[in-house]
């Protein structure tokens, strides 16, 4: 991808949005439904984005943030279990080492220990959302990980810190669930009704983004059934990094709003200038 990341500054509206996507099952990557084209219908309107980075539920990490570098990162296949189309599936896209020095540095100097990782690939809350949105595999992708038990906070840091980078082109976007319980998932019936302790859960953080009220957003502890829809929060806090990264002319735009298998939501918005 050439030698120096494009520092140009982006004018109003072609600011890069940041977004928040539900991933689901790995299953949804064959799907050709709603949520597929909801997330492909947001990626047709996207203005001057010109690279991605991206923070999965699926990568934690000791001792600090590790931010993929590779010209061309490998996919990660991190399930089992899953029909073997799935494990045939690719995303070719580029990598940009010069922007993942850029994140490594701005992490750093906002006192977030963060290191370029040459060797670590794109897991599945990376390239399957993003094969759906964008199947092309043109734009330059970057992942960090996650602090191993990081909270709301402390990756709601990072998305402040990585910021600046909207203006010059590049969409952050965290991807995890706002529900997120394997032990009450509906596996065999994707279309089974919501239960009601995780649409009451999804409805509290909706009332809250609709309202800009990201500072309550991060007391989610005392949202209804929070424990029963995040048993652990890896899969909740992605969404916090998206939110650090907010600008005061944002608009929270949903993307899809819905549930798959009973429990899980796949609400995902963005925000948008």
């Amino acid at each position: 991808m050439g030698t120096e990341f494009d520092r140009r500054e982006v004018a109003g509206p072609s600011v890069a949005p940041a977004c928040f996507v539900s991933h689901g099952s790995p299953m949804v990557a064959l799907d050709t439904d709603a949520y597929p084209q909801a997330l492909r219908a947001f990626a047709e309107g996207l203005k001057g984005v010109r690279a991605l980075v991206v923070v999965s539920a699926h990568w934690e990490t000791a001792g600090g943030v590790r931010v993929t570098a590779s010209e061309a990162p490998p996919l990660i296949y991190d399930f089992g279990g899953f029909p073997e189309p799935l494990y045939q599936l690719t995303y070719p896209c580029p990598g940009e080492p010069v922007l993942a020095r850029e994140v490594a540095a701005r992490l750093t100097s906002a006192g977030i220990p963060a290191a370029e990782d040459p060797s670590r690939g794109l897991d599945h809350g990376t390239w399957v959302p993003l094969r759906l949105a964008l199947p092309e595999a043109k734009l330059p992708v970057v992942q960090l990980s996650m602090p191993r038990g990081a909270t709301a906070d402390e990756v709601a840091r990072m998305g402040e810190a990585l910021r600046p980078l909207r203006a010059q082109g590049v969409m952050l976007m965290g991807s995890g669930g706002v529900t997120h319980n394997l032990r009450r998932v509906v596996f065999q019936d994707k279309h089974a009704p919501a239960e009601a302790w995780a649409q009451a859960f999804d409805t509290w953080v909706a009332e809250r983004l609709a309202a800009k009220d990201f500072t309550g957003l991060r007391a989610w502890s005392t949202a209804p059934n929070a424990r029963l829809a995040h048993p652990s929060t890896e899969h909740l806090v992605p969404l916090y990094f998206v939110l650090g990264a907010a600008l005061p002319e944002d608009r929270v735009t949903p993307v899809y709003e819905g549930f798959h298998h009973g429990t899980m939501s796949m609400r995902s918005f963005a925000l948008r200038t």
